[in-house]
């Protein structure tokens, strides 16, 4: 397109030259004039026709610039998009945590009183029950009530300490002890000795001589001394208990409630 622009202005000069010849026949020093006003003109047709591919290589840059920006938009709205469906998942996500958290709220509103009746009703059984342990159980009792008042013991962890309490005791009934150095007090008489418990169904004592032996009484809920019959089952039952001989079926009485 520049060459065919060139090739029109020098045959426009070339035609006015032609022309101005025919008119009138100038000397050397007119045609000289023309091809110099022809040259200037060609030389002002390149310089406009440089001009105008300077400006369409600017637009042809600036075109595909254009179109860049126009991906890059495009990307930016899926990209908003997927964020924007991001964030409403989280809103919902948080509002399920909001309402978790109030519910937690309640419930521990509602499980504290309920772990107090349970420490409550856990001393009052140890109370009633067979005597045995009773230091090491009431002092259990007593470290789970201090431990209600505690703020840095989160509810789940006060509750699987009474739940775990409740556990030592249900334990005690699938169980068989022997201890020694037991104090009991038989007919207004202190005696020191080994104990006997076979789970929760029966609690027996006998001095290192075998001389006293007793039963733990629930109905009177005091000691009911034994005779001299049930000295060999009694200390059966202590090597038992201590793992000192085999399980065997030991003969004991039994007071029913």
């Amino acid at each position: 397109m520049r060459k065919q622009t060139l090739k029109n202005l020098t045959v426009s000069a070339m035609a006015l030259a032609a022309v101005s010849l025919g008119a009138s026949a100038p000397n050397a020093a007119g045609l000289e004039e023309i091809f110099k006003v022809s040259a200037e003109g060609n030389k002002l047709a390149k310089a406009s026709q440089t001009r105008i591919d300077a400006m369409t290589d600017e637009t042809s840059k600036l075109l595909g610039e254009y179109k860049q920006v126009l991906k890059e938009i495009e990307g930016l709205k899926v990209y908003n998009t997927r964020l924007l469906s991001q964030i409403k998942g989280q809103e919902n996500e948080l509002e399920k945590i909001r309402g978790s958290i109030e519910r937690v709220t309640f419930v521990e509103r509602q499980i504290t009183p309920l772990m107090i009746r349970m420490i409550d009703t856990l001393d009052e059984f140890i109370e009633k029950d067979v005597p045995f342990n009773v230091e090491e159980r009431k002092e259990r009792v007593t470290v789970l009530r201090d431990m209600m008042d505690r703020a840095d013991v989160s509810p789940s962890e006060k509750f699987r300490r009474v739940f775990e309490a409740y556990q030592i005791e249900s334990e005690f009934g699938r169980t068989i002890e022997g201890s020694d150095g037991a104090t009991i007090t038989l007919n207004g008489t202190e005696y020191t000795g080994n104990q006997l418990r076979i789970g929760r169904v029966g609690l027996y004592f006998i001095t290192p001589d075998g001389s006293t032996m007793a039963m733990w009484n629930r109905q009177s809920s005091q000691w009911t001394a034994l005779d001299a019959s049930h000295r060999q089952s009694i200390n059966d039952g202590l090597k038992i208990a201590n793992q000192q001989s085999a399980p065997a079926l030991v003969r004991l009485p039994v007071i029913a409630e």
